[in-house]
């Protein structure tokens, strides 16, 4: 599948929640988990997709470590969620709209891009932005 496709599946778990943004976790071009950001309901700050898709990832893959892994989002990570994706050694983060767009969109965010939180941490993840932005611009308008 291509990267919109995985991004049209994270989407559909960001149109579930209660807040617009998903994120889903691909190994070996199979879907491992999935997951929408859950805070305000789960009472939990931490409970952004990103980082419930890596907390399912890591139990379905019984391991602290996420090698090979993609992950897809609806927006940008957040330095909370981009760290979580270092950290797992994830090698490829793909996301949608970017931090600016969600702090002008929906809410202020620590806007530092993802690109410059890899650079610090060595450039160990690729990192591909704007997967369907427009799209998903979208879908925080509404």
């Amino acid at each position: 599948m291509k990267d919109e496709d995985w991004m049209e599946i994270a989407i559909k778990y960001a149109s579930k929640t209660d807040y617009p943004y998903g994120a889903i976790i691909v190994k070996n071009d199979k879907l491992v988990s999935g997951a929408g950001t859950r805070r305000k309901n789960s009472l939990d700050p931490t409970a952004h997709a990103e980082i419930t898709a890596i907390r399912n990832a890591c139990k379905k893959l019984k391991s602290s470590r996420l090698n090979n892994c993609v992950i897809y989002t609806t927006c940008e990570p957040c330095p909370m969620c981009f760290t979580a994706c270092w950290l797992t050694g994830i090698k490829r983060i793909v996301y949608g709209m970017t931090l600016t767009d969600s702090s002008r969109l929906f809410f202020q965010e620590i806007d530092i891009s993802s690109y410059q939180l890899n650079k610090k941490s060595g450039n160990s993840m690729l990192i591909k932005g704007k997967v369907l932005r427009d799209k998903i611009v979208k879908l925080f308008n509404k």
